[in-house]
C-alpha cells in the first residue's frame, strides 16, 4: 500500500487495449495541428497586450523567448515520456510510471485545476470577442445574458456556456471529427496571423520600442510567467498519446514541431505589435491585435482579425477541453477518482462520462463566475507539471535504464536541471495570491487522496489481492 508505488509501464500500455481503450486515429500532422490549435489563440490575441502594457513593454519578445526556452527544455522531457509511455493522461501518467502514486495524484489534482480554470477563462474570452463582433453588425444582446454576476448588469454569461456545450458535443462525436475541425480552424487563424504580419510590418516605428525594458528585467520575467498560460496547450498534445498511430515517432514530432512553430509566431507578432503601437496603449484593450490595425486605419483588417481571434480561441477551447477529459479518463481508470468518469462510448470510443462532467462543471464556472486573477492558477499548474515531468525522466533513466525509448532526451544531466530551474524561476515571479491559492488547492487534494483515492486505487487493490492469494 506504499504511496510511492509505481505503475508498471507494461500494465499502463495493456490498459489501452480492449473496451476501455481509445481509438487510434492521429498522426504527426494531426498532433502538430492540435498543438498549434491550443497554443495559438488566447495568448496571441489577448495576453500579448496585457503582458506588454503591464509587465514587459517592447521586451515582450524577450518574455516569449524565456517562456519558449523553459517550454523547450520541458518539451524534450515530454517527448521521451510520450514515446515511451503512449497512454492517455500526460504528466499524470508519466509521474505514475516514474515517481509513484502520490506524485501521480499531486500532478493529476494540479492538472484538474489547471485545465478547469483554463476552459472557463478561455470560454469567457471567446464570449467577449463574439459579443464585440455581434455589436459591430448591429446585434446587441442584453447585458444580463453576456456577463456573470458582479459584472455591470450581468446575471449569466450565456455565450460562454453555449460554446462549451458545443465543444463537448463535438468531442463526443469522435477524435477524428475533432481533429478535422481543429485543422480547419488552425488554417484560418494562421492565415489571419499572416495577414496581420503583412499589413502591420510596414507601419512599425522603431521609436515605439524605446524604452525597451520600461519595467526592468524583473518585469520581463513576470511577463514571461503571465504569458506562460499560452503554452498550456503544449501539455494537451501529450494527452492524445493513446489515440495516436505509431506514437513512438509521431508524439515527439508533434510536440516539438508545434512548440517551435508557435514560439516563432509569438516572437514575430509581439515584435510587430509593440512596434506599431506604443506598449502603454494596450492597457485599454483586450483585443491588442485588432486594436493595432484599428490604430493604423486598417479597419477591415481589424474585423478579419476579430473573426480569426474567435476561431483561434475556439480551437484553444477545443484542445484544452479534450486534454481535460483524457486526464479525468486516465485517473478514473486507475481508481483515483470515481469509475463513472471513465465510461467509454462503444461506438465512438470516446470518454463519454468525463466529457459530460467536464462540460457541466466548466459551463457553471464560465456562466456564473467572473474568474479574474484565478486564471493565473493555470500558469502555476502548467509550470509545476513541467518540473515534475522533467524530474521523472531522469528518475526513470536511473531506475529503468533497460527500457526501450524511441526518443531520448539529449544531455539529461543538463536539460532536466535547466527545465526545473527555468520553470521554477517563472513560478516565483507569479503573484503571491496565486501561490497561496495553489497551496490551498494542494491541501484539499491531499485530503481527497488519503480519504478516498488511496483506498480505491486500482494499483493498491491489485497489490492487496496478490498478497491475500499468496497467504
Amino acid at each position: 500500500m506504499s504511496i510511492f508505488k509505481t505503475k508498471p509501464i507494461a500494465s499502463l500500455i495493456a490498459e489501452t487495449e480492449g473496451k476501455q481503450g481509445l481509438k487510434k486515429a492521429l498522426g504527426a500532422t494531426d498532433l502538430t495541428l492540435l498543438g498549434i490549435g491550443a497554443v495559438i489563440g488566447t495568448g496571441i490575441f489577448v495576453l500579448t497586450g496585457v503582458a506588454a502594457a503591464n509587465y514587459s513593454g517592447p521586451a515582450l519578445v524577450v518574455s516569449f523567448i524565456l517562456s519558449g526556452l523553459a517550454c523547450f527544455f520541458a518539451a524534450l522531457c515530454y517527448a521521451e515520456f510520450a514515446s515511451t509511455v503512449p497512454v492517455a493522461g500526460s504528466a499524470y501518467t508519466y509521474s505514475y510510471a516514474a515517481l509513484g502514486e502520490i506524485w501521480a495524484w499531486i500532478i493529476g489534482w494540479d492538472l484538474i485545476l489547471e485545465y478547469t480554470v483554463s476552459i472557463s477563462a478561455v470560454a469567457i474570452g471567446w464570449s467577449g470577442y463574439a459579443v464585440t463582433l455581434l455589436n459591430s453588425v448591429g446585434i446587441h444582446l442584453p447585458a444580463a445574458l453576456i456577463g456573470a454576476p458582479g459584472t455591470p448588469g450581468g446575471f449569466i454569461n450565456l455565450p460562454a456556456m453555449i460554446i462549451i456545450a458545443l465543444i463537448a458535443w463535438l468531442l463526443l462525436s469522435g477524435v477524428r471529427q475533432t481533429s478535422n475541425l481543429n485543422g480547419v480552424i488552425v488554417f484560418i487563424k494562421l492565415a489571419v496571423i499572416a495577414l496581420f504580419i503583412f499589413l502591420a510590418v510596414w507601419h512599425v516605428h522603431p521609436s515605439n520600442w524605446h524604452p525597451f525594458m520600461p519595467y526592468g528585467f524583473n518585469g520581463v520575467v513576470s511577463g514571461a510567467a503571465v504569458i506562460f498560460f499560452a503554452y498550456l496547450g503544449f501539455d494537451a498534445v501529450s494527452t492524445a498519446a493513446e489515440e495516436t498511430k505509431n506514437p513512438q515517432k509521431n508524439l515527439p514530432r508533434g510536440i516539438l514541431f508545434s512548440l517551435l512553430i508557435c514560439t516563432v509566431l509569438y516572437i514575430v507578432v509581439s515584435g510587430i505589435l509593440t512596434g506599431v503601437v506604443k506598449y502603454t496603449a494596450f492597457k485599454n484593450t483586450s483585443a491588442p491585435v485588432a486594436y493595432a490595425l484599428q490604430q493604423i486605419g486598417i479597419n477591415w483588417g481589424s474585423a478579419a482579425v476579430s473573426i480569426g481571434a474567435i476561431c483561434g480561441i475556439t480551437s484553444v477551447l477545443l484542445v484544452i477541453m479534450y486534454g481535460q477529459t483524457r486526464i479525468f479518463f486516465a485517473m478514473s481508470r486507475d481508481g483515483l477518482i470515481p469509475k463513472a468518469f471513465g465510461k467509454v462510448s462503444e461506438k465512438q470510443k470516446t470518454p463519454v462520462s468525463s466529457t459530460v462532467i467536464v462540460a457541466v462543471a466548466t459551463m457553471i464556472m464560465a456562466g456564473f463566475l467572473p474568474i479574474g486573477i484565478v486564471a493565473d492558477l493555470a500558469n502555476i499548474g502548467t509550470l509545476f507539471a513541467f518540473m515534475i515531468v522533467s524530474i521523472g525522466v531522469w528518475v526513470l533513466r536511473v531506475k529503468r535504464p533497460d527500457l526501450k525509448r524511441a526518443f531520448r532526451t539529449p544531455w539529461v544531466p543538463v536539460v532536466v536541471p535547466l527545465a526545473v530551474l527555468s520553470c521554477g524561476y517563472l513560478v516565483i515571479h507569479l503573484q503571491t495570491a496565486t501561490l497561496w491559492r495553489f497551496v490551498i488547492w494542494f491541501a484539499i487534494g491531499m485530503v481527497v487522496y488519503f480519504s478516498y483515492s488511496r483506498r480505491h486505487s486500482a494499483l493498491n487493490q491489485a497489490t492487496s489481492d496478490s498478497a491475500e492469494h499468496a497467504s
